[in-house]
């Protein structure tokens, strides 16, 4: 696969934007078996070059493979493909969500989605997954600093909490809809709620921290509750925007 890795990815885009591109190109040979499962990537430079793409570009792309249930790492060894689950090809292409009203629409499929879960990760959660939320959460706070990358921690709780429902195919649908689904992987967030960077985050991360402690508790009904609060708060506020 390394010497077949090929893409063209437009000069002078934005990080992120590079970073979905890598994603969504290693996720279509994997998903279309030309990578096939246990099969080694490249490393991060082989890749660098072959995409023409920085080292963080890179890693960003890697994390949210793996967040996706993709790819796994092993430190000091690799990245190995996993076997895709048997969704066939549903996912939601970034390229789709170009919109307001589009990003509205999967807010709206989340809420319904993840308010269940939530209720059921706080009765059947281990206290395994518990800790890796914990992580997540805490990784999530390491990146309130101009430049941090947020994103990935935010999917990846969002995902723990589907796996801790113990019910596959919350977690499976997860990972096929992306961190794409992250509202500010497609807009400015902030700047549509009238906010700066850091105190919309620092408020997301409230709301994070409501969620966990509910499951901590083991509440399903607080679960459920803090995860519409959460999830609403996100589509009232784009709504208004629509409006103005």
């Amino acid at each position: 696969m390394t010497n077949n890795v090929q893409a063209a990815v437009p000069a002078r885009r934005r990080p992120r934007s590079l970073a979905q591109e890598l994603v969504d190109s290693l996720s279509t040979q994997i998903r279309g078996g030309e990578i096939v499962p246990g099969e080694k990537l490249p490393t991060e430079s082989e890749i660098m070059r072959a995409f023409g793409v920085s080292r963080t570009v890179v890693r960003e792309a890697l994390s949210r493979l793996q967040a996706s249930g993709l790819v796994e790492t092993h430190h000091g060894v690799g990245t190995y493909a996993l076997k895709p689950s048997g969704m066939g090809d549903f996912r939601v292409d970034p390229a789709d969500i170009a919109t307001v009203r589009d990003i509205v629409v999967i807010l709206e499929l989340r809420i319904c989605l993840e308010s269940e879960a939530a209720g059921l990760a706080a009765t059947r959660r281990t206290e395994e997954q518990l800790a890796n939320m914990r992580i997540a959460l805490d990784q999530f706070r390491a990146a309130l600093v101009p430049g941090g990358d947020t994103v990935t921690p935010d999917f990846r709780f969002h995902l723990l909490v589907a796996e801790a429902t113990q019910n596959k195919y919350f977690a499976d649908l997860m990972s096929h809809l992306g961190a794409a689904i992250i509202p500010r992987t497609r807009i400015n967030s902030a700047k549509l709620a009238h906010e700066d960077r850091a105190s919309y985050l620092a408020r997301v991360n409230l709301e994070h921290e409501d969620i966990y402690e509910a499951i901590r508790r083991q509440d399903a009904e607080s679960a459920r509750a803090a995860m519409r609060t959460h999830l609403s708060n996100s589509r009232e506020r784009l709504r208004r925007a629509q409006e103005r």
